[in-house]
């Protein structure tokens, strides 16, 4: 939460270590040349660049707002790598991602969130609720958290199924000024008692030219999209555009998370 200038570092892909086979997007575990591990997401994956730009944006938007975030760093991938690699769909998988990725620095030790064992207060549930009704994330849910409990403090991971509007790419602004009717199935919503308090801090502290920094941050060559009509300043211009729209129309999803909390009480 504070106003330094936002960037992300670059490090270079040294060792792919495992696959982290969860869901369609195979992410997997890696070690770069700074020495760390990361959970590496691929642009080459099934889900595509958009779940990166996703994921950048989402994790982004959470540290902003003082929520824990592994660090994202921009994680390159050259020609060379992989090669060597037995597994012909991970192979495949290596080659269509040479470039920038997008990796999470790896929480060794971590383990997943449980909200039967662990009791999260009411300001960080109406702070997380508010964040994935804001990005719209449809993916925080009981049967999949992606929450991580380490070194005794909750950490967020795993936004790549947010925005969703833009596998549709399509009246985004009406999207952006809707609800987010997906919030009736978040793990925290019980707990969300908070979300209208929250809605004034957040508002004010995702001002206009900080969410156009967010958007800043996203690769070129991420935007430059097979068969679209737009240029990537233009793509990157209606990002920039559905959030600062969907923070100006905040109340309507606030609304609605206070609608769905009513039918859990």
């Amino acid at each position: 939460m504070t106003n330094e200038v936002l960037s992300l570092r670059k490090v270079n892909v040294t060792r792919y270590i495992s696959p982290l086979r969860e869901g369609g997007s195979l992410p997997a575990l890696a070690e770069a040349d700074d020495g760390f591990k990361y959970v590496l997401k691929f642009r080459g994956a099934g889900h595509g660049i958009k779940a990166l730009i996703a994921e950048l944006l989402g994790g982004e938007i959470a540290r902003i707002l003082g929520l824990k975030v592994p660090e994202l760093v921009f994680a390159n991938l050259d020609k060379a790598f992989g090669q060597r690699e037995g597994d012909e769909e991970i192979q495949d998988l290596l080659k269509g991602s040479q470039g920038l990725n997008l990796g999470l620095h790896f929480l060794s030790g971590a383990f997943t969130f449980d909200p039967v064992a662990t009791d999260i207060d009411a300001t960080l549930a109406s702070k997380i609720v508010w964040l994935d009704a804001f990005i719209t994330n449809i993916d925080r849910t009981v049967k999949n958290t992606n929450m991580l409990w380490w070194n005794k403090a909750l950490w967020l991971i795993d936004h790549g199924a947010s925005f969703y509007f833009h596998h549709a790419w399509r009246n985004w602004d009406t999207q952006a000024k809707s609800p987010f009717p997906y919030i009736k199935d978040h793990v925290l919503l019980s707990s969300a008692s908070e979300v209208a308090a929250i809605n004034e801090e957040f508002v004010a502290l995702l001002s206009d030219e900080r969410l156009l920094e967010i958007t800043d941050l996203i690769p070129e060559n991420w935007l430059e999209w097979e068969g679209a009509d737009q240029s990537p300043a233009e793509i990157r211009a209606v990002y920039s555009q559905f959030l600062i729209t969907r923070k100006n129309n905040a109340i309507n999803f606030v609304n609605q998370i206070q609608d769905a909390r009513k039918t859990l009480i």
